[in-house]
């Protein structure tokens, strides 16, 4: 079973810890950034820390991350820089105060020109301000394109002189023990590399009333989700309440681990948890203080494990599983069967070069076939990766739609300016939109029987190195 083990401190003074959310559905349930990702823009995903510092100062504490594969770099006297300017707002929205707290600079930062997007450029910001709500803006501009993106975000922090409980928002973050200093930087996503070794989740909880002691319960949860790759075209359509059609099942969650506590002082403690790094899924660390007269608190923080190298694939294994898309479904079996990775590697040469023939044609194909995966991950991604979604098939398979038609839970990707196409024309259809409950895009394909020729050439035009010149 997977431990986890945490450490609480008693604070002679307050601090208190926030995490924004780029986007939820539920205030108390926190999820990260999305990647929200558009093609030739900066990839930024943010977070919004808000404590009360040793001099008892509230800080907002804004972390920054630039994906390095989103950036323009340029060869400057000998080195390869990407210009960036990146400016944040914090807004007060219990006062309305912006101009004290607005800031603007510039980062020039060296790095080598072919960096994989799941490397990241790192910024924090700490700016004092008073004690409230808060939204945050940052805005990213690559100066080689003058193409900019601006995220927003929350924070909170609650007045200590108020006489009421309070727990705070949870932060997360991961240690990389292969970094030549590791340490717990934050994460700002919901999806976790492998490269982590290791959790850690922070948390504040205040109990001003002396009489009336708290239990905290914190618990790590793991959810079954459909974590497998998309079925063919013409597969069966799925079935209702089946864990596919429902993607991911948070009712029947599974307890990894769970600690309880009595905080029967008053004033404030930080507590964290620290746990080695589970297995691939779905988890929620969540935290509950509950009162003697049943008063009760919560804030979760919801996330996934994803591979190492996540959105990009470089493993064999990683690089094997979406050939599922190309091969037969007894085939791809055999070949995930390869354990050794030198030797899964040869096969999957040996599947590219017997199809396309020449080293060239195959070297082509097989950097659009990945690059594709690599996109989808970044636009499709929920509760499992984007690659593996229905989605994620056809945009691998096809390559961006010509154009979407959207209606309220149904997309209509195109390959054709003739909408009574059904051969160019593939139907998404969205059983529920997302909720404070579930705050996933789950997009099923309309599969036909029909698709089985249509899949079938498809498959062709990539083993045939077609797809180079043409994209259905």
């Amino acid at each position: 079973m997977l431990k986890g083990f945490y450490t609480i401190w008693l604070l002679p003074f307050i601090m208190i810890l926030i995490l924004g959310c780029v986007q939820t559905k539920n205030p108390n349930i926190e999820r990260g950034s999305d990647y929200n990702f558009r093609e030739g823009y900066p990839d930024v995903r943010i977070s919004a820390l808000g404590y009360l510092n040793i001099r008892d100062e509230a800080v907002i504490e804004v972390t920054t991350d630039i994906g390095y594969g989103s950036l323009i770099f340029r060869n400057t006297g000998g080195k390869d820089l990407a210009v960036i300017e990146l400016a944040i707002r914090i807004a007060n929205m219990d006062t309305g105060e912006t101009e004290n707290i607005l800031r603007e600079f510039q980062i020039e930062s060296e790095v080598r020109p072919f960096l994989l997007h799941q490397q990241m450029f790192t910024f924090t910001e700490e700016v004092v301000v008073e004690p409230g709500r808060f939204t945050v803006l940052v805005s990213v501009k690559d100066t080689a394109t003058g193409r900019e993106i601006i995220r927003q975000t929350d924070a909170y922090i609650p007045d200590p002189d108020r006489p009421e409980n309070n727990l705070t928002a949870i932060r997360m973050s991961g240690m990389n023990l292969d970094l030549i200093n590791p340490s717990f930087i934050p994460i700002t996503t919901y999806d976790v590399t492998a490269s982590n070794d290791s959790l850690r989740f922070e948390f504040q909880v205040t109990n001003h009333d002396t009489e009336n002691p708290l239990t905290i319960i914190s618990r790590l949860l793991y959810f079954p989700a459909d974590l497998n790759p998309a079925l063919p075209m013409s597969a069966n359509n799925l079935i209702p309440n089946t864990l596919p059609y429902k993607g991911i099942d948070y009712r029947s969650r599974r307890i990894v681990d769970e600690t309880t506590r009595i905080l029967d002082q008053p004033g404030s403690v930080l507590i964290e948890f620290k746990y080695l790094l589970p297995e691939r899924g779905n988890y929620r660390f969540e935290v509950r203080t509950v009162t003697l007269d049943g008063n009760e608190l919560f804030k979760a923080r919801d996330f996934a494990i994803r591979s190492e190298n996540y959105p990009t694939l470089m493993t064999p294994h990683e690089l094997a599983e979406p050939l599922i898309y190309l091969m037969n479904g007894r085939e791809h079996e055999q070949l995930m069967k390869i354990s050794d990775p030198d030797s899964l590697k040869e096969e999957m040469d040996r599947f590219w070069l017997s199809h396309l023939g020449s080293i060239r044609d195959a070297r082509d194909v097989i950097n659009l076939f990945y690059s594709r995966v690599e996109q989808a991950n970044m636009q499709f991604t929920n509760f499992k990766e984007g690659w593996k979604t229905d989605r994620g098939m056809i945009y691998i398979l096809y390559g961006p739609p010509w154009y979407i038609e959207a209606r309220r839970n149904t997309l209509i990707w195109s390959y054709t300016h003739n909408i009574g196409d059904p051969q160019r024309n593939f139907q998404f259809n969205r059983h529920r939109a997302p909720n404070e409950f579930f705050p996933f895009n789950h997009y099923l394909l309309h599969r036909r029987t029909e698709f089985h020729a249509l899949e079938h050439r498809q498959r062709q035009i990539w083993l045939t190195g077609t797809v180079i010149h043409r994209s259905l």
